[in-house]
């Protein structure tokens, strides 16, 4: 049997205290998910935490320095199901430093409005991250949730 992929992502937001706008990605590849968006992140590496890994996929991809919030919980231990083959964790994250600009595996970078969830909704998500994304605007929905580092 295969070993799972381990993947982490980033929901990059203006604000870990009262979250208002979601940074989304653009993929450039591969073919079948070019033109969709996701979360930027990327594959945990051999050895790597998995929180040491998505700060440096997000200076990889973004280059942004970030402060993570909690975990966008999947109820699943591996995270959210993103096929037969990877699982991926999502974690909030607050821009500490830098200004993202779409530096590797993305065309476009663009800021959603959290306050209007057809806004996010209406994007052409790849389909695996499609129910993190739902999970994520009910979970902004929610302020005694919050998103606060834990």
């Amino acid at each position: 049997m295969t070993a799972l992929i381990n993947v982490v992502g980033a929901a990059v937001v203006d604000s870990l205290e009262a979250p208002g706008r979601l940074l989304v990605a653009r993929r450039t590849a591969p073919p079948q998910f070019a033109g969709m968006w996701e979360f930027p992140g990327g594959k945990v590496e051999s050895g790597e935490a998995p929180e040491a890994a998505l700060h440096r996929e997000l200076t990889e991809e973004l280059g942004i320095q970030v402060k993570l919030g909690r975990e966008l919980e999947s109820g699943k231990p591996d995270g959210w199901t993103l096929n037969e083959r990877a699982s991926m964790r999502v974690w909030f994250a607050e821009v500490t430093a830098g200004d993202p600009l779409p530096l590797e595996d993305h065309d476009q970078l663009q800021w959603v409005s959290l306050a209007d969830p057809e806004e996010a909704l209406g994007l052409a998500w790849i389909p695996a991250d499609l129910p993190i994304v739902r999970a994520l605007l009910q979970r902004v929905s929610m302020p005694a949730e919050g998103v606060r580092p834990v």
